[in-house]
């Protein structure tokens, strides 16, 4: 159809609805009006694009292709400005049109960029596009606000969207979210308020609403697309990040919020807090960290307080504590200093219970005295209870509680170790070398909870590395070859990297090589082998910590196992990529994965959260070792022991009550004999 026909029939169409409105506005097949006119769009839409993509080739910068493209796309914008007016007078009459009206706007920003199933087009029409057409959309938005219908449709419970209209419902969220602080507090409350029929939750609110689009937006937050940015003063405007666009609206919408509708903020925060998304989780932390800065810093403590009480209230391992765990973290350094002494007597670390929170909080969120002083707290208190528990019957169960308080004291050796005497660090490494004493490799790979006590021993005793006797050292580094030829998890594997990486900063005799540093090659050796990319890329940076700081030299290229190994290496070294890929390739690829992984992520009940993988395995009716393995820990134990004595003799002059206490120790063994007998 002629450009100009097709123009002027519509244009009689709606000056003759507009004319006999009064009189025909009940009858108007209105839903029939709104589907031509949007299909009418779309085409000239995609019309102009293809225009726009013809000009982009070679050899076809054509005067006429662009007098052609600009006749087209004024077509579009003729059209979209009609479908504005249109919807301005019948608006009360478009309650079955509203599903269009969101399609269409969801169709067109998913073929124009930055969508990943955009058309190719230049950076000059696209500001052609957006600035005759494009913006026409924003008013027919704003029209569309305070009709309830169009809330019904865009937030549905139900929305169940393709791949390439997933970023474009994104994109409109964020514009309404723009837009309801000029509006009045009933049609914020339309737009953030669940709501419910039957007891049946037909429609989200729009926080929750930009969470979930969000979650679904993996590939263009993986690419990552850019999209336009806020103009500051005296800076050029600069292209942001998906992540960075709806963060920056996000926390802006927050500080406009009405009061009345902060319930539905703090629900909407905490349902994507406890996400099982880690890049939704992340963006719901960012907001309300922003929101404790720009809030009251009693509100930041009130927060505070109702996350650790949540901490401490999760029923064991699950991806919902880790979360808590890291927003607790962050929250806590903005808390004001007496509302931080306010904390540590609520939560006292004197209590067994509250060193579940002790292990997640950073000590350099807080005053430097007071990070001392609470620092030696938290260390008495934990080293007291590993005496305790090593003095017990030691059984899988109260493992749990062990690994809390190794956790713990981790975090005080990480973020305030400088504040320990060394009276308190030599009892930490003498707690940390009785236990681990009681390892060995069959216990290590039959019980997640001993895997987890492993994992966090590594560090610690990684962390005082030059004062390690250098024969604990040779069993640590003996016990983790062994062990990664049991292919053991990945967190066990990672622990041996904390430790093997900081054994490079150790100065190793010549006498005490043999028994290290074979053991050492061996170790990143099999590691810089492993294909998983997250232990891959840590690996590496561990190992290149270790060559960095190492004296024994002749060891790097023992390490370096093969000629992959080297090249790995040496590329990593050199900051050069693994996979030479297009930025065409590399869209196609994202393309593909969204297609593959956009299916929302499995529900984890909460009784499903509280058997996690550290739990001792169900066949097991008692959190208790067998008794065969008992008995061969406690001799293990005990041979460990007697290994540690041997190496303090060879080192030093025995005090005088030793060999009294070892004829005693002697008399039990020969009373223990006769009962095996």
């Amino acid at each position: 159809m002629d450009h100009a026909f097709h123009a002027n029939t519509w244009k009689f169409i709606i000056k003759q609805s507009l004319k006999h409105q009064s009189v025909i506005k009940s009858q108007l097949k209105h839903k029939d009006i709104i589907t031509s006119l949007c299909e009418d769009i779309l085409f000239s839409f995609h019309s102009c694009l293809q225009l726009a993509e013809q000009m982009v080739q070679p050899r076809a910068q054509d005067n006429a292709d662009y007098r052609l493209f600009q006749k087209t796309l004024k077509l579009c914008r003729f059209f979209a400005n009609s479908l504005l007016h249109y919807t301005k007078e019948f608006l009360p009459f478009l309650s079955d049109s509203c599903c269009t009206l969101h399609q269409l706007y969801l169709q067109i920003h998913s073929k124009f960029p930055p969508s990943l199933y955009a058309a190719r087009i230049s950076k000059a029409q696209q500001e052609e596009i957006a600035g005759a057409f494009l913006v026409t959309l924003d008013p027919l938005i704003s029209q569309l606000l305070i009709f309830q219908p169009f809330v019904q449709v865009v937030l549905d419970s139900k929305l169940e969207l393709p791949c390439e209209l997933q970023f474009p419902q994104c994109l409109l969220l964020v514009v309404i979210m723009d837009k309801l602080p000029s509006q009045p507090e009933a049609v914020q409350a339309l737009w953030c308020a669940d709501s419910q029929v039957s007891g049946a939750t037909t429609r989200v609110s729009l926080l929750k609403g930009i969470f979930s689009s969000f979650e679904q937006c993996s590939g263009e937050l993986s690419l990552p697309v850019c999209l336009q940015g806020v103009r500051s003063k005296g800076q050029a405007e600069a292209a942001v990040t998906l992540y960075q666009h709806v963060c920056v609206h996000l926390c802006a919408f927050i500080t406009s919020f009405h009061p009345s509708l902060f319930p539905e903020l703090d629900t909407a925060l905490l349902d994507a807090v406890l996400s099982a998304n880690m890049i939704t989780s992340l963006l719901a932390m960012d907001a309300w960290c922003f929101l404790a800065r720009y809030g009251t810093a009693e509100l930041c403590a009130h927060h505070v307080t109702i996350v650790a009480h949540l901490i401490k209230s999760c029923p064991g391992e699950c991806y919902q504590l880790t979360n808590l765990a890291i927003l607790l973290k962050r929250l806590f350094f903005f808390m004001a200093p007496p509302h931080q002494v306010e904390f540590i007597q609520k939560f006292s670390p004197k209590e067994p219970g509250n060193l579940l929170l002790w292990q997640y909080i950073s000590f350099q969120a807080l005053p430097a005295d007071l990070r001392r002083q609470t620092a030696r707290e938290v260390s008495r208190v934990c080293t007291a209870q590993c005496r305790e528990w090593l003095g017990s019957s030691r059984t899988v169960g109260e493992l749990e509680s062990l690994n809390t308080v190794l956790s713990a004291l981790l975090t005080v050796c990480n973020s305030a170790g400088e504040a320990l005497d060394i009276g308190q660090q030599t009892a930490v490494t003498e707690v940390g070398s009785q236990l681990w004493a009681l390892l060995n490799v069959k216990l290590v790979t039959g019980q997640p909870y001993v895997q987890q006590t492993l994992s966090l021993l590594l560090p610690l005793l990684g962390f005082f590395i030059q004062t390690l006797d250098l024969q604990l050292i040779s069993q640590v580094v003996t016990l983790q070859n062994s062990l990664l030829k049991l292919e053991p998890p990945d967190h066990v594997r990672l622990a041996v990297l904390d430790f093997v990486s900081s054994v490079g900063k150790l100065f190793i005799p010549q006498a005490m090589q043999d028994k290290i540093l074979p053991n050492l090659s061996s170790i990143f050796a099999s590691l810089l082998a492993d294909r998983n990319w997250l232990l891959e890329q840590h690996t590496l940076e561990a190992f290149t910590q270790f060559a960095e700081g190492t004296n024994q030299e002749e060891i790097v290229p023992l390490c370096l196992s093969s000629e992959e190994t080297k090249n790995k290496v040496v590329s990593f070294l050199e900051k050069t990529g693994f996979v030479d890929e297009t930025a065409d390739a590399r869209v196609e690829r994202i393309k593909q994965e969204k297609g593959i992984f956009w299916e929302p992520f499995a529900k984890v009940t909460v009784e499903e959260a509280k058997w996690s993988s550290l739990q001792p395995y169900a066949k097991r009716a008692r959190h208790e070792l067998p008794v065969e393995e008992e008995y061969r820990a406690a001799v293990q134990a005990a041979a460990g022991a007697l290994g540690a004595i041997e190496s303090l003799l060879q080192q030093s002059v025995p005090p005088d009550w030793l060999l009294t206490e070892m004829e005693a120790l002697h008399e039990r063994i020969d009373e223990l004999k006769r009962h095996v007998v």
